[in-house]
């Protein structure tokens, strides 16, 4: 298994090359490279693309590539503010159908797991290729037995998530922590460094933590968890979880939307609503960061709220709090692809599942 995993590494980041490029390139024998090829073409996971150009004399060589045509992902991203979330992807990544389905201001567990379950078989239903596997980020705290064991803000409290949908679907399924999915999503396509924590802000707050490219979730799958770590000096609004001033009541894309329109409906500068919030968030990162000394922060969530004002301000909070001297390239920054990062997430989780590819 390790070796044709290595095959299907190579292959995804490398792309189309011939058996003898995939022997030196992973080191195996040709012998070995070219009967894990046909395994994993006999597997409908590989296939051939015909002779690579001639460059000279002798036979060229046949292409093979994982094909990428011929087989999609389902992506579920349910830590949205209005919404559940979905596509079906290609393994570039390309998003070929999307789907969502709002979400109800008091559902109960059961009412969001019918909804996520709907969204999830109309998405197997627009695919039209072989589904690899499903990925899903949601919020909460997930064990590695894909069980959402805490999720405040869905009410949901041990919910077997990754057995709901695998009964449902019938395909391999993987769920992780929303965060969790971003930051494997940074990592993997967007160039991420291997020392990272990464920030998700939607209707709730999560953090991810990745340590020489490595995702670190904890002895009790709970690593980066700092939505409701209260941060300031005490008080503040009540949080899902039941006490105050937790960061989530703060920077939350909910409340952070409340706190803008109070502003602009009492005349004020929706500049301080923001950098009030970002400043709360730089405090808490700093001691992180400081710990860990880490070189990257990611802050993942809608640009409007994001962007500017509220980045500069938690980078200057963070920064002013670490010792300079030894943390001078940390970078706080928002992802490339900040809105669709989570359901690029669920791809790289069902990469990694389904092909060790990561």
């Amino acid at each position: 298994m390790h070796n044709l995993a290595l095959v299907q590494r190579e292959l995804f980041h490398a792309g189309p090359m011939s058996r003898a490029d995939l022997a030196r390139a992973t080191g195996l024998t040709r012998v070995t490279a070219s009967g894990l090829v046909g395994e994993l073409i006999a597997r409908e996971v590989v296939v051939e693309q015909g002779p690579r150009a001639r460059s000279g004399p002798g036979k060229p060589g046949v292409l093979v590539d994982l094909d990428r045509d011929g087989l999609q992902v389902i992506s579920l991203d349910l830590s949205g503010a209005e919404a559940y979330r979905g596509a079906v992807m290609d393994l570039t990544g390309t998003i070929l159908a999307r789907l969502e389905e709002p979400r109800r201001g008091r559902e109960t567990s059961d009412q969001a797991q019918a909804t996520v379950l709907a969204l999830a078989r109309n998405l197997l239903a627009l695919a039209d290729r072989r589904v690899l596997g499903v990925g899903v980020g949601t919020p909460g705290v997930v064990s590695d037995q894909g069980v959402v064991l805490t999720a405040p803000n869905i009410g949901w409290d041990g919910v077997p998530l990754r057995d709901l949908l695998h009964r449902e679907l019938s395909v391999p399924v993987v769920v992780r922590n929303d965060a969790n999915a971003a930051a494997l999503a940074e990592q993997t396509l967007g160039g991420g460094d291997p020392d990272m924590f990464l920030v998700r802000v939607g209707r709730g707050v999560g953090g991810a933590l990745m340590i020489r490219g490595e995702l670190v979730v904890g002895r009790y799958n709970a690593a980066g968890e700092i939505g409701h770590v209260p941060v300031g000096e005490g008080g503040g609004p009540e949080c899902v979880c039941g006490k105050r001033g937790c960061l989530e009541s703060w920077i939350s894309v909910p409340r952070l939307g409340e706190l803008v329109q109070e502003a602009e409906r009492a005349g004020r500068p929706i500049e301080d609503v923001l950098s009030g919030a970002g400043t709360k968030l730089g405090i808490l990162l700093a001691p992180i960061v400081g710990a860990l000394n880490l070189s990257d922060v990611v802050v993942a969530g809608p640009r409007s709220l994001l962007e500017g004002t509220f980045l500069d301000a938690a980078q200057e909070a963070l920064r002013s709090r670490i010792l300079g001297r030894f943390h001078t390239q940390v970078r706080m920054r928002l992802p490339a692809d900040s809105d669709d990062i989570v359901l690029r997430g669920g791809l790289v989780m069902v990469l990694e599942s389904e092909l060790g590819v990561s």
